[in-house]
C-alpha cells in the first residue's frame, strides 16, 4: 500500500472547514458586507501569472506567520502582477477572509482568487460579497451536481471558476460542463508532495479548449522554463513568492514577456520531450493504472518496430559501453519510426556530452538524453532529458529525491556496470521512492514481475532491457508479448 492511499490531508483539511462552518459560519464569524461593495475585476487577463499570499501550509508549518497581508500584496502589484490568490482556509494555511478583504479593499483594481476548501453554493455567495473575482473548487471534494452547481453559480455573479483537477475522475465531472479555465496542482494534496509531471499528465487527458494553470512547486528559473516551455497558459507561484517577492517576481516576469523566435525555439527544444512524452497519456485514459513504457537497449529495425507495434511509448538506445551499444549512425537510420526515442549515456562529472550526440538532439533524430553516469545537475540540466540514480540503501534514495529535474529514473545498484545488469531494486527502496517522488522505474523488470510492480507501486514510467532479451542487444518476441500482456493487464 502506498503512502497516498494511507492518508488524505486534502479531505481532512475539508471536514474541519465543515465542522468551523457548524461553528461559526461560511464567512468565518466575520462581518461579511450584505452586498459586493468593491469592483468585479476580470481574473488572469495579463500576465499569465498569479502569486500568493498565504502564510503556511501542511507541507511546510512556517512560510512567513508575521506577514502583513496587503503589504505583500502591494509589493505584487508593483511588480506589475495583476492577479493574486488569497489563502483564507483557517486551520492549515492560518489565512482568513479577512486578508482578502483587506487586500482588495486597498486594491481594488486587483483580481483576487480565494483559494480555500469551498464546499457549497453559499461560500461562493460569501466569496463574491468579500471581494473576491475569482475562487477556487477543488473538483476532488465536491460530487459532480455540487461542482456544477457552484461553478454556475459563480458565473451567474460574474465571477472566474478555476476548476481544479487532480484525476481522470475530476476531469469526467468537469467535462458535463467544460470549464474554461483549469488549474492542475502539482501538489498532491492527499500527501502534500511535489509532482511536477502531474500537471501534463492531467493535462493530455482534458478534451475540451480551456487555458490551464500550473499551479505548485515553482522554486527556481528551470521551473519557470519548464512550465513555459511545456505550454501552460499561466502559473500559480506561491511558497516561492511569499519568501522572497522579488526574486519569484523576477521569474514571474520572464514567464509574462512574449518571448523572442530564439528563445521560444530552444525552450520548445529543451522542454518539448516532456509534452510529447505525458501527451501519450491520452492514449492510455482507459486504463488509469498503464504506466508508460520505454523499451531499452534497441539495436535493429525489427525489434524497434515490433516494441512500436506492441505500444512502448519511448525507444533507448545506448550510447555509452555495452553489448547493447549502438553508432548515431544506426540511430539517423531510426528517424523514421513513430516513437520517441532516448539515448543513454554515461558521464563523468565535469564531461561534456559528445558533439556527435548533441547533434542526434538537435536534428531531431533523439528525442532526449538518460544521463546514466555521474553528471551533475549543472551538465544535465541544460539537454532535453532526465537523469538516472542507481539507488542502493536510503541514503540514495534521499540523494535521488533531491536532483533537480521533473523525473528521475531509479535503477538497481551494481559495482559491474551502470544499468542493464537485470538486478532489481529491493523492495523496500522501491516503496521508500514512491513515496518521495513520481516513479519512474528500472532493474530487474520482467514480464514474469511487471503486473505486481504496476499493482503494487503504480509507477508513471517503466524502463526494460534485459528482461525481454533473447541475448544482449535482442529482443525476445515472445518475452515482449507477454510483457505488454501484462502492462495492460
Amino acid at each position: 500500500m502506498q503512502a497516498e492511499d494511507m492518508m488524505d490531508i486534502r479531505a481532512e483539511i475539508a471536514r474541519r472547514r465543515a465542522a468551523d462552518i457548524q461553528t461559526v459560519g461560511a464567512g468565518q464569524g466575520l462581518n461579511i458586507p450584505e452586498k459586493r461593495m468593491l469592483p468585479l475585476v476580470p481574473f488572469l487577463q495579463s500576465p499569465g501569472v498569479i502569486c500568493e499570499v498565504k502564510r503556511c501550509s501542511p507541507s511546510v508549518k512556517n512560510i512567513n506567520n508575521l506577514l502583513d497581508p496587503v503589504l505583500l500584496a502591494r509589493k505584487y502589484v508593483e511588480s506589475g502582477i495583476c492577479s493574486i490568490s488569497v489563502l483564507t482556509e483557517q486551520n492549515y494555511f492560518s489565512g482568513s477572509l479577512a486578508d482578502l478583504i483587506n487586500i482588495k479593499t486597498a486594491m481594488p483594481e486587483v483580481a483576487i482568487l480565494r483559494k480555500d476548501f469551498l464546499l457549497d453554493p453559499e461560500d461562493v455567495e460569501i466569496s463574491f460579497r468579500a471581494g473576491a473575482d475569482a475562487f477556487l473548487l477543488i473538483a476532488s471534494l465536491l460530487d459532480a451536481d455540487m461542482l456544477k452547481r457552484m461553478y454556475d453559480r459563480g458565473i451567474e455573479l460574474g465571477m472566474t471558476p478555476v476548476v481544479e483537477l487532480h484525476s481522470r475522475e475530476d476531469i469526467a465531472k468537469a467535462a458535463a460542463f467544460k470549464p474554461a479555465l483549469i488549474g492542475i496542482n502539482s501538489r498532491d494534496l492527499r500527501i502534500f508532495r511535489i509532482k511536477p509531471l502531474q500537471p501534463l499528465k492531467i493535462r493530455a487527458l482534458i478534451e475540451w479548449d480551456c487555458r490551464i494553470i500550473y499551479e505548485s512547486g515553482i522554486k527556481t528559473g528551470y521551473d519557470i522554463d519548464f512550465v513555459k516551455g511545456t505550454g501552460f497558459d499561466a502559473v500559480l507561484v506561491g511558497e516561492a513568492a511569499v519568501r522572497n517577492p522579488e526574486f519569484a517576481l523576477a521569474l514571474s516576469a520572464s514567464f509574462a514577456e512574449k518571448p523572442e523566435a530564439d528563445s521560444a525555439g530552444e525552450s520548445a527544444e529543451l522542454f518539448g520531450f516532456w509534452e510529447k512524452l505525458y501527451g501519450r497519456y491520452r492514449l492510455h485514459s482507459p486504463d488509469a493504472s498503464r504506466p508508460l513504457v520505454k523499451i531499452c537497449g534497441i539495436t535493429n529495425h525489427d525489434d524497434l518496430g515490433r516494441v512500436i507495434d506492441l505500444g512502448a511509448d519511448v525507444a533507448g538506445f545506448i550510447l555509452a559501453e555495452s553489448p547493447r551499444q549502438v553508432s548515431p549512425s544506426f540511430i539517423e537510420s531510426c528517424r523514421n519510426f513513430d516513437i520517441l526515442k532516448v539515448g543513454v549515456v554515461v558521464l563523468q562529472e565535469g564531461e561534456a556530452l559528445p558533439d556527435e550526440i548533441a547533434a542526434l538532439l538537435e536534428s531531431g533524430a533523439l528525442d532526449a538524453i538518460q544521463f546514466h553516469g555521474n553528471e551533475l545537475p549543472a551538465e544535465y540540466l541544460k539537454w532535453p532529458g532526465y537523469k538516472a540514480a542507481r539507488v542502493k540503501d536510503e541514503e540514495a534514495v534521499i540523494q535521488a529525491a533531491a536532483l533537480p529535474g521533473p523525473a528521475v529514473l531509479v535503477d538497481a545498484f551494481s559495482s559491474a556496470a551502470y544499468g542493464g545488469t537485470g538486478k532489481r531494486i529491493e523492495d523496500e527502496l522501491v516503496r521508500k521512492v514512491s513515496s518521495q517522488q513520481t516513479l519512474w522505474l528500472a532493474g530487474g523488470i520482467t514480464p514474469d514481475n511487471v503486473r505486481g510492480l504496476i499493482d503494487d507501486y503504480s509507477p508513471e514510467l517503466i524502463d526494460i532491457s534485459s528482461g525481454v532479451e533473447s541475448r544482449p542487444g535482442i529482443k525476445d518476441q515472445n518475452k515482449l508479448a507477454k510483457l505488454f500482456g501484462g502492462i495492460n493487464g
